[in-house]
């Protein structure tokens, strides 16, 4: 049976029901039926492949709704590890005619489920195909769309089930029934097809067609990915989403008479709840809140006096912008519970203190970060010599390395051996090493691919050709990046790995407001065009889509943690790089703060000179993750711990140094501890700055701006604080435009 086949045969069952894609109805009885019989993978058509070398089978990528908008892009996928399957059935009589041992190229058939077997993963964890973790990754690099493609064998040796969805995204079109190209990237429909799908693979879990726990759901992805996989968690099963989720014929969401909703399916006369959520999160550079990011960005860009603006504009809107954070943050009324972030804010000696977050401005004071402080930025600042702390404190982790002494010399074997942890750490401070051959991050402007690696938006003489950081910061020789070493995330069906193209700037070109721009507008010849646009542009998106929905509010995940209609997730944990040039680290933290006051166990980890999606290192891996967390929250888990370093004897192969020589401004106490000043910790974050400011929703579009597009329009401006900036600023900001 050929592959598309199944993609067909499941809607041939609705033919007659529904049209095209139309808004939410209530359905009918009959209506939900149809759903729920194409829905089952049993009558799909579905197709399995085994793999020898992961011990593993993996689905043919199926429809996972019955009214798709772009079919391509709205399939998933799902590997199992094979201890859980007995085999195929291929005739229906619910016995395995193709085990493992006789299968050849793709089988049709359902799978066998064996509910006894058990895996153990590597940490100790004991999984079975009732209890089984399940990984969904989020694609959407940029926030653009991902081709559905066949999920990966990553992670069957934990004994995971691993699900690879596709998702519209930005610049998404499609023709209708008239003739007419019609834009469907725009928000929510990206999040929508990723909730989509999560249904699906859960219902056909309750239907015995596929192994898997419907409760230890986990969604990670980097970038744009990372942001969708924060966002699928943060907002889970919240019904502001449903309608989106109708429109497409998603099993597990009806509308009903009354215009209440429905997330039951019924299986053998009997209901059952379906969520669209997530129990956890590991989010790698999550691009998040969108809401704040302009903001965010301009005030860390501003904490660093020498950082270099490429024209007295950008740095004019970033001056309007950090005024705004301030005020923006002091509005929300933040606190934190020392105990939960584990830092002593108030300086009384305990962690026993909830503690007002609010950002200060005295240009005395703060001089060296521009005139702002406070506790917020304390806080901050704790979270980044923290993050420095985990690190050096980790080295014995480090696989792969080369060592060097003082004059450069590469390291014998006998010394790299007999290296204590206080010589690991001087040396990382010193910048005396080079890291593992593995590649870094992901990279580019919102996760796109970028052929160095980890950082998006480099000029020709490296750190987006400014290489000027301001005072006596740390030394990049010659624009040359650091190598960022550690296991890479699996993100299947996106974030650049599946060959899509990830265009962002303007419309019809590429981006003109990255951080090597020295030209304010392309699009614009006046600021009173500028203006116009952008009133225009947030009038449209305030009077909201066709369900009266913001798409900007759709996006904002501060507005759904802790929420009353939301499942919160128990975890969540974003993993960024501490030279991230694509996100501020207040969004991380912001995120955090959000988690923690509603009771979500939640980490943020800046990861020391890691760009943008970072990998895992020294040690740490998203399966450690996942079997920490079903340890602590599943009755039958067990505690895991992270097993102890074995230090290597033998020195790497490199023959010079690479590191980032961190001397001038951090210092390493006799007792290993790092310590360093907010002013000269801005001049680090900042110098891997990719974005222009604002930071997302520029001047000219671009970024992820094309996912705030409606059906006509592929890209608006939509931040609020941009538009008010500009309206507020504009006797100042005026003369300077274009200029």
């Amino acid at each position: 049976m050929k592959r598309a086949f199944a993609w067909f045969m499941a809607l041939a069952l609705l033919a007659g029901c529904f049209g095209g894609l139309a808004e939410a109805a209530a359905f009918e009885v009959s209506d939900r039926e149809a759903i729920e019989a194409a829905l089952n993978l049993k009558n799909m058509g579905q197709e399995w492949t085994y793999s020898a070398e992961s011990d593993a089978w993996t689905l043919s990528v199926v429809t996972a709704v019955t009214k798709p908008v772009i079919e391509s892009e709205e399939g998933v996928s799902v590997c199992v590890p094979g201890a859980y399957v007995t085999g195929i059935d291929t005739d229906g009589d619910g016995a395995a005619d193709v085990t493992a041992e006789t299968a050849s190229g793709a089988v049709a058939g359902a799978l066998v489920i064996d509910y006894e077997a058990e895996v153990t993963s590597e940490n100790g964890q004991v999984y079975t195909a009732d209890t089984a973790p399940v990984i969904l990754n989020t694609g959407a690099a940029g926030y653009g769309n991902s081709t559905s493609t066949a999920a990966a064998a990553t992670y069957a040796a934990q004994g995971y089930v691993n699900v690879a969805c596709g998702n519209r995204g930005k610049q998404d079109s499609y023709v209708d029934e008239s003739g007419d190209t019609v834009y469907t990237g725009d928000a929510p429909s990206c999040l929508a097809d990723q909730k989509a799908a999560a249904r699906f693979v859960k219902y056909n879990i309750l239907l015995g067609n596929l192994p898997g726990s419907v409760d230890y759901w986990v969604s990670t992805g980097g970038s744009g990915g990372g942001a969708h996989a924060v966002m699928f968690a943060a907002t889970s099963n919240h019904p502001d989403f449903y309608d989106y989720q109708i429109e497409l014929g998603a099993v597990g969401v009806y509308r009903l008479a009354d215009g209440s909703y429905s997330t039951e399916v019924t299986i053998d006369g009997e209901e059952y709840e379906l969520s669209d959520g997530a129990w956890g999160c590991v989010a790698y550079s999550a691009i998040t809140p969108l809401y704040e990011a302009d903001m965010a960005l301009a005030f860390e860009y501003t904490l660093n006096p020498g950082f270099s603006f490429n024209t007295d504009f950008q740095q004019a809107l970033a001056g309007a912008l950090s005024r705004e954070y301030m005020d923006y943050i002091n509005e929300q009324d933040l606190t934190v519970d020392e105990e939960k972030v584990g830092f002593d804010l108030d300086g009384d000696g305990a962690l026993e203190s909830t503690v007002a977050l609010t950002i200060e401005y005295d240009e005395e004071k703060y001089a060296a970060t521009n005139g702002y402080g406070g506790s917020y930025l304390d806080l901050y600042l704790a979270e980044l010599r923290s993050n420095l702390q985990w690190y050096v404190d980790n080295l014995a982790y480090a696989e792969g390395w080369t060592w060097f002494d003082a004059d450069g010399s590469a390291l014998s074997d006998e010394a790299v051996a007999a290296m204590s942890d206080a010589d690991r750490a001087l040396a990382f401070i010193e910048g005396r090493y080079a890291k593992g051959s593995t590649a870094g991050g992901f990279g580019g402007p919102g996760g796109g691919g970028s052929p160095a690696g980890g950082f998006g938006g480099m000029g020709p003489s490296g750190m987006n050709g400014r290489g000027d950081f301001g005072g006596e910061k740390p030394d990049f020789e010659g624009g040359e990046m650091p190598d960022f070493g550690g296991e890479k995330p699996d993100f299947e069906g996106g974030e650049s790995l599946s060959g899509d193209e990830l265009a962002v700037g303007t419309p019809d070109a590429g981006t003109t407001q990255a951080a090597g721009s020295a030209v304010d507008s392309k699009n614009y010849a006046s600021y009173d065009e500028l203006l116009a646009a952008y009133e225009a542009d947030l009038e449209a998106l305030d009077a909201g889509d066709r369900y009266g929905n913001n798409p900007v509010d759709l996006y904002n995940p501060l507005d759904y943690i802790g929420d009353s209609d939301t499942e919160d997730p128990d975890w969540l944990r974003i993993v960024c790089g501490a030279v991230e040039g694509d996100i501020a680290m207040f969004n991380s933290l912001n995120v955090q703060l959000a988690a923690l006051n509603a009771d979500i166990e939640a980490t943020i980890e800046w990861q020391w000179d890691g760009g943008h999606v970072p990998g895992e290192v020294l040690g740490e891996s998203l399966a450690l993750w996942v079997d920490r967390m079903v340890g602590e929250y599943a009755d039958d888990g067990v505690a895991v711990e992270k097993a102890g370093a074995i230090p290597e004897g033998v020195n790497g192969d490199a023959e010079s140094p690479t590191g980032t020589d961190l001397s001038g401004w951090v210092t390493l106490s006799e007792d290993g501890q790092v310590d360093f000043t907010l002013a000269d910790g801005m001049a680090y974050r900042t110098s891997g700055a990719s974005k222009a400011v604002p930071g997302f929703d520029v001047i000219d579009y671009g970024q992820e701006d094309y996912v705030f597009g409606d059906e006509d329009t592929d890209a608006r401006h939509w931040s609020e604080w941009v538009l008010e900036a500009l309206e507020d600023e504009r006797e100042s900001l005026e003369p300077l435009f274009n200029q």
